[in-house]
Parts: structure tokens; sequence; C-alpha cells
């Protein structure tokens, strides 16, 4: 064979192999680059696992619910917890609903009909145990003022409606179907300012005296930083329920949450002294605390307003200074 000549047959089954060769690496690159749920039937993509929460000592549903941003009834729902919302160390706690929210139906989770008085009870406090108001109480009691109640003394916690099975109006009776499905829950929209209902209103007072030294909004911050003194009182700023105190939280330091009714919840953080515990039922300006730098770096108190568990502007609340 001549120098510089080639076998016609050879250089065709060289190119032959290169073209396989190619053909090989593009599938191999296709199948390294699947399309996101290839892996799954009919590529399906599947949901993300509810994130959990394990519930330590101290906590309780108001304070995880705080912690979490949620509603303490939506963790209720999501969990079947009935009023009065107790929980117990271990106890795992979804902090996200279920995939399919239109099949979750309240049921334990409305807690009891009736309710026995305990020593001690007055009727506004069952009434912010249960998310009740203590005007619906005594009206569905026949309760007359002052109020007086006795050990023992058995109090219905539902109205005549729900006695007797009666739907409320504009409501449809349950067992009846539309052959629509149910519309999922909603919160009421937040009222025009001065038109929150009775079982809202809650007539606010400044937490503390001292200088406003951070707001609302600010670096994401969740509610007010009032500057004051070690030792300054710390003074509720509605009536209610205390709800939560201990240092669980991080961030808060020595914390404080008080129930004031169904809607609003306020916190009192970085407290030093602590005068009041849970379940304590406390006035309008009563000391609950005293001023202190608890997780923090300086002596302040951070107060927060949260309705149906969302933070809101506390000076939009508070009365001008």
């Amino acid at each position: 064979m001549l120098p510089g000549t080639s076998v016609p047959g050879r250089a065709c089954s060289r190119k032959g192999v290169l073209w396989v060769v190619g053909l090989l690496i593009l599938i191999s690159a296709c199948a390294s680059h699947r399309p996101i749920g290839a892996g799954s039937p009919r590529g399906e993509v599947h949901p993300p696992e509810a994130k959990i929460r394990t519930v330590a000592a101290g906590d309780t549903l108001y304070s995880i619910a705080w912690e979490s941003g949620n509603d303490y009834r939506d963790l209720a729902t999501w969990n079947d917890i009935p009023r009065p919302y107790l929980i117990k160390p271990g106890q795992k706690i979804r902090l996200s609903p279920p995939t399919q929210p239109e099949e979750v139906v309240r049921t334990r989770s409305e807690g009891p009909t009736v309710h026995v008085v305990k020593r001690g009870e007055t009727l506004y406090r069952i009434g912010i145990t249960h998310d009740l108001s203590a005007q619906d109480l005594a009206r569905w009691n026949d309760i007359s003022p002052p109020y007086t109640l006795r050990v023992g003394q058995r109090l219905l916690l539902v109205g005549p409606d729900a006695q007797s099975g009666r739907a409320a109006a504009g409501t449809q009776t349950p067992g009846k179907t539309s052959g629509k499905k149910a519309d999922k829950p909603k919160r009421d929209a937040t009222p025009r300012q001065g038109a929150s209902t009775s079982n809202e209103r809650v007539d606010w007072a400044w937490p503390a005296d001292g200088s406003v030294i951070g707001r609302y909004g600010d670096d994401n911050n969740k509610g007010v930083e009032i500057a004051g003194r070690k030792g300054q009182p710390i003074r509720a700023s509605g009536s209610g329920q205390v709800v939560y105190q201990g240092g669980g939280l991080r961030g808060y330091g020595q914390l404080i949450i008080i129930k004031h009714n169904a809607t609003y919840l306020s916190a009192y953080a970085h407290c030093d002294r602590i005068l009041v515990k849970e379940g304590d039922v406390v006035k309008r300006g009563q000391k609950i605390a005293d001023m202190g730098s608890s997780g923090t770096d300086r002596t302040k108190l951070h107060f927060e307003i949260r309705r149906h568990g969302t933070p809101v502007n506390p000076l939009s609340y508070l009365p001008r200074k």
C-alpha cells in the first residue's frame, strides 16, 4: 500500500465507532438530568413532611403557638387538643395544617359543653379558659350580676342553639350536603379601628413607663422596646389570664404571655423577677414583673400584641402618650 493512502472500509468503521460513542455520552448526560418527579409514579412530587415540635417541660400550647407564629386554636385543631388546651412533655405537636385542610373537621377539639365550678374560680376566669365571654356564660346559665358562683355548680359552655342541635342562621344543617366541598374556615377580617366586637375589645394601657427605643417592623421587630431601669414595674397591658411564664422561648429571656380573650394575646419579655404564675387572672395595670435584661444586652421591656396569632403594631393599640 502506498504511503498516504487509506482503506475506505476502515475509515467508515472508525466513523461508526465515534458515532456510537457520541450517542452513549448523550444518553448518559440526559439520564443524569432527570426532571423532578421522574422517579415517582406518573411524575408525582411528594409533599414535604409536616413540621413537628416535641413538647418540653414548661411548654404550653400558647408558648408553642407564639414561638411558631401560629394561632393557638389552629394548633388545637390540627392536633385535636380540646379546651383548655393541656399538653404534656413528649407529646408531638404538628405546626402546619394537614395537606387536605378541607377534610379537617373540629371534633373533640371543640372541648366540653359543661364546666363544674372549682374553688376560687370566677365567671371571667372560666370564660378566658374556654374562649368565651363572661356575658355569654351569664346569659346561657341565667346568672345575674354580680355573677356569684358556688363550688360544684355546673355551667353550660354552649348556647341554646348548640344544645338543641339547631344550625346557626346562615349555616347548613350537619348531615345535609349541597354537593360542594366545605369551605375552609376563615378568620374574621381585621376590624376597622374602634369597630371591634365586645368579645374582642381590650382596654389597653402602657405596660411600663419609659421611652420607646425600638419600633414595630424595625429589623423585623415584632413589637416595641421600652427603655427603663432594673426593677422598674412591668404591668399587665390589659385584663386577662397568664397562659405562660418562663424562659423557654429563645430570644425572649424571662417571658410572660397573657391571654385577654379569644382574639388577643400580649407578651412581656426580658423580665427580671416574675410575680405571676400560669393560670393567674390579672387586671389591667396590675404589676406582673420587674424589668430586667434577661436574654438581652440592656435593661428594657420587649412588648408584643398578637391578634389571632399574628403580630400587630402595639402603637396602634396603646393610648397616645
